[in-house]
Protein backbone atom coordinates (compact mmCIF):
# COMPACT_ATOMS: atom_id res chain seq x y z
CA UNK A 1 0.00 0.00 0.00
CA UNK A 2 3.00 2.19 0.15
CA UNK A 3 2.36 2.56 3.77
CA UNK A 4 5.91 2.02 4.67
CA UNK A 5 6.62 5.66 3.05
CA UNK A 6 4.90 7.90 5.70
CA UNK A 7 7.22 6.31 8.58
CA UNK A 8 9.44 9.72 9.64
CA UNK A 9 13.00 8.49 9.71
CA UNK A 10 13.17 11.19 12.81
CA UNK A 11 10.51 9.46 14.82
CA UNK A 12 12.73 6.26 14.23
CA UNK A 13 15.78 8.24 15.67
CA UNK A 14 13.55 9.09 18.44
CA UNK A 15 12.65 5.79 19.53
CA UNK A 16 15.95 4.04 18.47
CA UNK A 17 17.66 6.85 20.91
CA UNK A 18 15.43 6.53 23.76
CA UNK A 19 15.85 2.60 23.23
CA UNK A 20 19.81 3.31 23.66
CA UNK A 21 19.46 5.49 26.41
CA UNK A 22 17.35 3.09 28.61
CA UNK A 23 19.63 -0.11 27.53
CA UNK A 24 22.49 1.61 28.55
CA UNK A 25 21.25 2.27 32.25
CA UNK A 26 20.16 -1.15 32.06
CA UNK A 27 23.75 -2.35 30.83
CA UNK A 28 25.66 -0.31 33.56
CA UNK A 29 22.74 -2.03 36.37
CA UNK A 30 24.15 -5.24 35.16
CA UNK A 31 27.66 -4.27 34.93
CA UNK A 32 27.78 -2.70 38.38
CA UNK A 33 26.55 -5.78 39.71
CA UNK A 34 28.65 -8.08 38.37
CA UNK A 35 31.89 -5.77 39.30
CA UNK A 36 30.08 -6.00 42.73
CA UNK A 37 29.97 -9.24 43.10
CA UNK A 38 33.72 -9.59 41.19
CA UNK A 39 35.10 -7.69 44.26
CA UNK A 40 33.41 -9.62 47.27
CA UNK A 41 34.80 -12.92 45.40
CA UNK A 42 38.08 -11.30 44.92
CA UNK A 43 38.58 -10.24 48.25
CA UNK A 44 37.54 -13.78 49.76
CA UNK A 45 40.03 -15.50 47.19
CA UNK A 46 42.75 -13.40 48.79
CA UNK A 47 41.82 -12.95 52.19
CA UNK A 48 40.07 -16.37 53.05
CA UNK A 49 39.80 -15.02 56.42
CA UNK A 50 37.86 -12.55 56.10
CA UNK A 51 34.37 -13.04 56.58
CA UNK A 52 31.72 -12.90 53.98
CA UNK A 53 30.35 -9.39 55.38
CA UNK A 54 33.78 -7.91 55.46
CA UNK A 55 34.13 -8.63 52.15
CA UNK A 56 31.07 -6.78 51.04
CA UNK A 57 31.90 -4.05 53.18
CA UNK A 58 35.40 -3.80 51.27
CA UNK A 59 34.11 -4.08 47.88
CA UNK A 60 31.26 -1.39 48.93
CA UNK A 61 34.10 1.26 50.54
CA UNK A 62 36.19 1.09 47.48
CA UNK A 63 33.53 1.00 44.93
CA UNK A 64 32.64 4.39 46.13
CA UNK A 65 36.10 5.94 47.01
CA UNK A 66 35.56 6.80 50.35
CA UNK A 67 38.90 4.58 51.87
CA UNK A 68 37.57 4.23 55.45
CA UNK A 69 40.52 1.82 55.98
CA UNK A 70 41.40 -1.52 54.98
CA UNK A 71 38.98 -4.28 57.12
CA UNK A 72 40.58 -6.85 54.79
CA UNK A 73 43.50 -7.73 55.68
CA UNK A 74 45.34 -7.92 52.09
CA UNK A 75 49.55 -6.84 54.22
CA UNK A 76 50.38 -10.19 53.16
CA UNK A 77 49.26 -10.78 49.54
CA UNK A 78 50.91 -9.16 47.11
CA UNK A 79 48.39 -10.54 44.06
CA UNK A 80 45.80 -9.47 46.63
CA UNK A 81 46.90 -6.03 46.84
CA UNK A 82 47.47 -6.41 42.40
CA UNK A 83 43.75 -7.56 42.01
CA UNK A 84 42.70 -4.20 44.99
CA UNK A 85 44.62 -1.46 42.00
CA UNK A 86 42.43 -3.36 39.39
CA UNK A 87 39.38 -3.21 40.39
CA UNK A 88 39.28 0.41 41.69
CA UNK A 89 39.95 1.18 37.85
CA UNK A 90 37.62 -1.11 37.02
CA UNK A 91 35.23 0.02 39.64
CA UNK A 92 35.80 4.13 38.49
CA UNK A 93 35.15 2.97 35.15
CA UNK A 94 32.14 1.20 35.75
CA UNK A 95 30.69 4.48 37.68
CA UNK A 96 31.81 6.79 34.99
CA UNK A 97 29.57 4.87 32.82
CA UNK A 98 26.66 4.66 35.00
CA UNK A 99 27.07 8.40 35.50
CA UNK A 100 26.99 8.91 31.79
CA UNK A 101 24.02 6.80 31.18
CA UNK A 102 22.16 8.31 33.55
CA UNK A 103 22.87 11.81 32.63
CA UNK A 104 22.57 11.56 29.06
CA UNK A 105 18.97 9.74 30.00
CA UNK A 106 17.66 12.97 31.76
CA UNK A 107 19.08 15.45 30.13
CA UNK A 108 17.67 14.23 26.89
CA UNK A 109 14.53 14.54 28.36
CA UNK A 110 13.71 10.80 27.87
CA UNK A 111 12.60 10.81 31.67
CA UNK A 112 10.45 13.01 31.42
CA UNK A 113 9.15 12.55 28.24
CA UNK A 114 8.22 8.67 30.16
CA UNK A 115 6.21 10.74 33.32
CA UNK A 116 4.64 12.81 30.90
CA UNK A 117 3.84 9.67 28.60
CA UNK A 118 2.36 8.42 31.87
CA UNK A 119 0.55 10.95 33.13
CA UNK A 120 -1.03 11.47 29.46
CA UNK A 121 -2.05 8.09 28.82
CA UNK A 122 -4.14 8.32 31.45
CA UNK A 123 -5.86 11.59 30.19
CA UNK A 124 -6.35 9.71 27.30
CA UNK A 125 -7.98 6.87 28.92
CA UNK A 126 -10.67 8.87 30.73
CA UNK A 127 -11.63 10.36 27.21
CA UNK A 128 -14.94 9.96 26.30
CA UNK A 129 -16.97 11.60 22.72
CA UNK A 130 -13.84 12.60 21.85
CA UNK A 131 -12.26 13.11 17.80
CA UNK A 132 -9.17 11.71 17.01
CA UNK A 133 -6.82 13.45 14.31
CA UNK A 134 -4.18 11.13 12.33
CA UNK A 135 -1.76 13.03 10.89
CA UNK A 136 0.22 16.96 11.19
CA UNK A 137 0.54 18.47 8.37
CA UNK A 138 -1.42 21.47 7.42
CA UNK A 139 -4.63 20.74 6.83
CA UNK A 140 -4.14 18.63 10.51
CA UNK A 141 -3.01 21.93 12.06
CA UNK A 142 -6.49 23.53 10.74
CA UNK A 143 -8.21 20.54 12.24
CA UNK A 144 -6.30 21.01 15.67
CA UNK A 145 -6.66 24.69 15.80
CA UNK A 146 -10.38 24.53 15.16
CA UNK A 147 -10.65 22.19 18.26
CA UNK A 148 -9.04 23.86 19.91
CA UNK A 149 -10.94 26.95 19.36
CA UNK A 150 -14.11 25.38 19.65
CA UNK A 151 -12.84 23.89 23.18
CA UNK A 152 -13.60 19.97 21.73
CA UNK A 153 -11.52 17.05 23.07
CA UNK A 154 -9.17 15.30 20.77
CA UNK A 155 -6.13 13.31 20.77
CA UNK A 156 -3.48 13.43 17.82
CA UNK A 157 -1.32 9.90 16.39
CA UNK A 158 1.35 10.57 14.79
CA UNK A 159 4.68 8.91 14.67
CA UNK A 160 7.22 11.64 14.65
CA UNK A 161 7.73 13.61 18.05
CA UNK A 162 9.49 16.46 15.64
CA UNK A 163 6.09 16.85 13.96
CA UNK A 164 4.23 16.66 17.34
CA UNK A 165 6.80 19.08 18.74
CA UNK A 166 6.35 21.54 15.79
CA UNK A 167 2.92 20.78 16.37
CA UNK A 168 2.91 22.71 20.14
CA UNK A 169 2.83 26.02 18.69
CA UNK A 170 -1.01 25.65 18.04
CA UNK A 171 -1.50 24.34 21.87
CA UNK A 172 -1.39 22.18 24.00
CA UNK A 173 -3.50 18.74 23.19
CA UNK A 174 -3.47 14.75 24.10
CA UNK A 175 -1.16 12.72 21.14
CA UNK A 176 -0.23 9.26 21.05
CA UNK A 177 3.06 8.49 19.41
CA UNK A 178 2.47 5.98 16.95
CA UNK A 179 1.84 4.60 13.47
CA UNK A 180 -1.93 5.32 12.94
CA UNK A 181 -2.20 2.17 11.15
CA UNK A 182 -1.85 -0.16 13.62
CA UNK A 183 -4.61 -1.24 15.47
CA UNK A 184 -3.11 -1.04 19.26
CA UNK A 185 -2.08 2.58 18.78
CA UNK A 186 -6.09 3.42 17.87
CA UNK A 187 -6.96 1.72 20.65
CA UNK A 188 -5.03 3.72 22.70
CA UNK A 189 -6.34 7.12 21.45
CA UNK A 190 -9.42 5.76 22.43
CA UNK A 191 -11.19 4.45 19.23
CA UNK A 192 -13.77 2.51 20.94
CA UNK A 193 -14.99 4.96 22.81
CA UNK A 194 -14.52 8.27 19.75
CA UNK A 195 -16.92 11.02 18.14
CA UNK A 196 -15.44 10.78 15.11
CA UNK A 197 -11.99 10.05 13.45
CA UNK A 198 -10.34 12.94 11.03
CA UNK A 199 -7.43 11.49 8.97
CA UNK A 200 -4.71 13.96 7.08
CA UNK A 201 -2.31 11.95 6.57
CA UNK A 202 0.23 12.62 3.95
CA UNK A 203 -0.79 10.45 0.83
CA UNK A 204 -4.23 8.95 -0.28
CA UNK A 205 -2.99 5.69 0.22
CA UNK A 206 -2.21 6.07 3.96
CA UNK A 207 -5.46 7.52 4.66
CA UNK A 208 -7.46 4.92 2.73
CA UNK A 209 -5.49 2.48 4.74
CA UNK A 210 -6.12 3.88 7.93
CA UNK A 211 -9.43 3.75 7.23
CA UNK A 212 -9.84 0.40 6.52
CA UNK A 213 -8.00 -0.21 10.22
CA UNK A 214 -10.40 2.32 11.95
CA UNK A 215 -13.31 0.89 10.14
CA UNK A 216 -12.38 -2.91 11.38
CA UNK A 217 -12.19 -1.73 14.24
CA UNK A 218 -15.14 0.59 15.20
CA UNK A 219 -18.15 0.06 12.73
CA UNK A 220 -20.16 2.95 13.69
CA UNK A 221 -17.54 5.43 14.61
CA UNK A 222 -17.83 8.41 11.84
CA UNK A 223 -15.06 9.08 9.21
CA UNK A 224 -13.63 12.26 7.57
CA UNK A 225 -10.49 11.67 5.16
CA UNK A 226 -8.73 14.03 3.14
CA UNK A 227 -8.44 13.04 -0.69
CA UNK A 228 -5.22 14.91 -2.46
CA UNK A 229 -6.61 13.28 -6.05
CA UNK A 230 -10.34 14.19 -6.21
CA UNK A 231 -10.42 10.30 -7.98
CA UNK A 232 -9.98 8.89 -4.49
CA UNK A 233 -12.76 9.73 -2.91
CA UNK A 234 -15.12 7.03 -4.39
CA UNK A 235 -12.13 4.17 -3.03
CA UNK A 236 -12.23 5.84 0.84
CA UNK A 237 -16.25 5.57 0.84
CA UNK A 238 -16.17 1.93 -0.33
CA UNK A 239 -13.34 1.37 2.43
CA UNK A 240 -15.53 2.89 4.91
CA UNK A 241 -15.32 6.61 4.71
CA UNK A 242 -18.19 8.71 5.79
CA UNK A 243 -16.93 12.09 4.20
CA UNK A 244 -13.97 12.82 2.39
CA UNK A 245 -12.61 16.08 1.48
CA UNK A 246 -10.63 17.66 -1.23
CA UNK A 247 -8.40 20.48 -0.24
CA UNK A 248 -8.19 21.41 -3.90
CA UNK A 249 -11.90 21.17 -4.68
CA UNK A 250 -12.62 23.67 -1.15
CA UNK A 251 -9.46 25.73 -2.60
CA UNK A 252 -10.99 26.22 -5.59
CA UNK A 253 -14.78 26.62 -4.49
CA UNK A 254 -13.09 29.51 -1.72
CA UNK A 255 -11.48 31.43 -4.71
CA UNK A 256 -14.41 31.25 -6.46
CA UNK A 257 -16.65 32.39 -3.21
CA UNK A 258 -14.00 35.00 -3.14
CA UNK A 259 -14.83 36.90 -6.39
CA UNK A 260 -18.51 36.77 -7.02
CA UNK A 261 -19.99 36.83 -2.90
CA UNK A 262 -16.74 38.70 -1.20
CA UNK A 263 -19.31 40.35 1.66
CA UNK A 264 -20.51 36.59 2.15
CA UNK A 265 -16.93 35.35 1.91
CA UNK A 266 -15.24 38.20 4.14
CA UNK A 267 -18.13 37.20 6.28
CA UNK A 268 -17.17 33.79 6.90
CA UNK A 269 -13.59 35.06 7.34
CA UNK A 270 -14.66 36.65 10.69
CA UNK A 271 -16.28 34.23 12.16
CA UNK A 272 -13.04 31.27 10.84
CA UNK A 273 -10.26 33.87 12.39
CA UNK A 274 -11.92 36.08 15.52
CA UNK A 275 -10.04 34.79 18.19
CA UNK A 276 -11.76 36.93 20.55
CA UNK A 277 -15.19 35.92 19.67
CA UNK A 278 -15.60 32.39 18.27
CA UNK A 279 -18.70 31.89 16.03
CA UNK A 280 -19.47 28.79 14.33
CA UNK A 281 -22.20 27.01 12.59
CA UNK A 282 -23.32 24.07 14.80
CA UNK A 283 -25.55 21.26 15.05
CA UNK A 284 -27.16 19.97 18.19
CA UNK A 285 -29.37 16.72 17.78
CA UNK A 286 -32.62 16.48 19.63
CA UNK A 287 -32.64 12.86 21.15
CA UNK A 288 -36.01 10.91 21.91
CA UNK A 289 -37.27 12.03 25.57
CA UNK A 290 -35.91 15.35 25.27
CA UNK A 291 -37.67 18.31 27.13
CA UNK A 292 -37.38 20.22 24.11
CA UNK A 293 -39.54 17.79 21.69
CA UNK A 294 -42.79 18.59 21.48
CA UNK A 295 -41.99 22.73 22.39
CA UNK A 296 -42.05 25.08 19.60
CA UNK A 297 -39.73 27.25 18.60
CA UNK A 298 -40.79 30.43 20.44
CA UNK A 299 -41.46 27.80 23.27
CA UNK A 300 -38.11 26.89 23.24
CA UNK A 301 -36.75 30.42 23.36
CA UNK A 302 -33.05 29.53 22.31
CA UNK A 303 -31.83 32.99 21.27
CA UNK A 304 -33.59 34.78 24.10
CA UNK A 305 -31.49 31.98 26.94
CA UNK A 306 -28.49 31.46 25.04
CA UNK A 307 -27.72 34.02 22.38
CA UNK A 308 -27.41 31.41 19.48
CA UNK A 309 -28.92 32.46 16.08
CA UNK A 310 -31.11 28.79 15.17
CA UNK A 311 -31.12 28.88 11.38
CA UNK A 312 -32.60 25.67 10.77
CA UNK A 313 -34.04 22.78 11.90
CA UNK A 314 -32.89 18.85 9.92
CA UNK A 315 -35.17 16.30 10.37
CA UNK A 316 -32.87 13.29 11.15
CA UNK A 317 -34.67 10.58 9.42
CA UNK A 318 -35.87 12.75 6.70
CA UNK A 319 -32.69 14.69 6.36
CA UNK A 320 -34.56 17.83 5.09
CA UNK A 321 -33.64 21.20 6.38
CA UNK A 322 -35.93 24.05 7.10
CA UNK A 323 -34.35 27.19 6.96
CA UNK A 324 -35.40 29.90 9.31
CA UNK A 325 -38.19 27.80 11.15
CA UNK A 326 -41.16 30.05 11.89
CA UNK A 327 -42.31 30.03 15.90
CA UNK A 328 -44.62 27.57 15.53
CA UNK A 329 -42.59 24.68 14.40
CA UNK A 330 -42.58 22.30 16.57
CA UNK A 331 -39.11 20.41 17.67
CA UNK A 332 -39.56 16.66 17.55
CA UNK A 333 -37.39 13.71 18.62
CA UNK A 334 -34.35 13.43 16.30
CA UNK A 335 -34.65 17.24 14.99
CA UNK A 336 -31.30 18.48 14.22
CA UNK A 337 -31.03 21.89 15.29
CA UNK A 338 -28.61 23.84 12.84
CA UNK A 339 -27.43 27.19 15.33
CA UNK A 340 -24.83 29.76 15.08
CA UNK A 341 -22.66 30.03 18.48
CA UNK A 342 -20.03 30.04 20.17
CA UNK A 343 -18.87 27.89 22.96
CA UNK A 344 -20.26 28.97 25.67
CA UNK A 345 -23.39 29.19 23.60
CA UNK A 346 -23.31 25.95 22.43
CA UNK A 347 -22.80 24.35 25.87
CA UNK A 348 -25.93 26.80 26.72
CA UNK A 349 -28.21 25.30 24.07
CA UNK A 350 -26.63 21.04 24.72
CA UNK A 351 -27.85 21.77 28.54
CA UNK A 352 -31.68 23.39 27.29
CA UNK A 353 -31.95 20.28 24.37
CA UNK A 354 -30.68 17.73 27.72
CA UNK A 355 -32.52 19.43 30.60
CA UNK A 356 -35.18 21.62 29.58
Amino acid sequence: MGWSCFESSTGSGLKIRTMDNRKKIYVSVLIFVIVFLVGVAGFKVFSPKSTLLDCVYMTAITISTIGYGEVVDLSGSPAGRIFTILFIILSLGTIAFAVTSITAFIVEGQLKDILGRRKMEKEIAKLKDHYIVCGSDETAQTIIRELLLTQRPFVVIDPSKENIDKLASVGNFLYVLGDPSEDDILKEAGLDRARGVLLSLPKDEANLYVTITTRSLNPRVPIVAKAADVKAESKMKKAGADYVVSPSFIGGMRMVSQMVRPAVASFLDTMLYDREHVLRFEEVLVRAGSPLAGKTVAEARIGERTGALLVAIMRGEAKKYEFNPPPERKIQDNDILIIVAGPEMMSAVERIVREG
